[in-house]
């Protein structure tokens, strides 16, 4: 049965093994903000020998590009972005130490591997809920790549942010599973019937 936990920010391995999928989650503490192009950025500055502008040892990265903050907010609205956008880049960044992400929708089987094998873990935050999830970050700060605008990675601080585990360490897939859970379901198909009486 799936549970509700409190995560501590950054992810220790202690407690990755201890997440399965289903489990709803509240991130307290740091989280990175990184899409497409931070993604592209940071693994070309890897492949070239050269040193990184965060260490992503233990940390999760969401993949958001916040729009700019209302007059009295911290930032504005912080929706999720389509995670599978990022696998081409996601098995180099965790060989680079990340250890979670948050995102939408699900990954293909190479994330998921390297998910497993890097002994990471794979969350979602719930699409179209920016304006909702933006109450769970209690500051932000640009911390590299500033030309690349609303792209640029930030450092957010976060309280009960919550998402839900789909890719765990341990080899689950919440879709998949699903989706498999489904086809083997036992409802009775519907048939048509007569509006007459009998």
């Amino acid at each position: 049965m799936a549970e509700r936990k409190t995560i501590t920010l950054p992810l220790t391995e202690e407690t990755i093994e201890g997440l399965r999928i289903g489990d709803h989650v509240e991130f307290r503490g740091v989280i990175y903000t990184a899409r497409d192009a931070a993604h592209k950025r940071l693994v070309a500055m890897a492949d070239a020998g050269e040193a990184l502008p965060l260490d992503l040892r233990g940390q999760v990265l969401y993949y958001v590009g916040p729009t700019p903050a209302r007059p009295g907010e911290v930032i504005g609205a912080a929706g999720p972005t389509t995670a599978m956008r990022l696998d081409p880049y996601t098995p180099r960044m965790l060989e680079l130490g990340g250890k979670g992400m948050i995102g939408k929708g699900g990954r293909g089987p190479a994330v998921r591997e390297a998910i497993r094998a890097s002994h990471a873990v794979y969350c979602i935050a719930v699409g179209g809920t920016g304006a909702l999830l933006n109450r769970h970050i209690t500051s932000v700060e640009v911390v590299a790549f500033e030309d690349l605008g609303t792209e640029a990675i930030r450092r957010l601080e976060v309280d009960r942010f919550p998402a839900i585990v789909v890719n765990d360490a341990h080899g689950g897939d919440l879709l998949e599973a699903g989706k498999a859970e489904y086809r083997t379901s036992t409802r009775p198909v519907p048939t048509a019937s007569g509006t007459g009486g009998g």
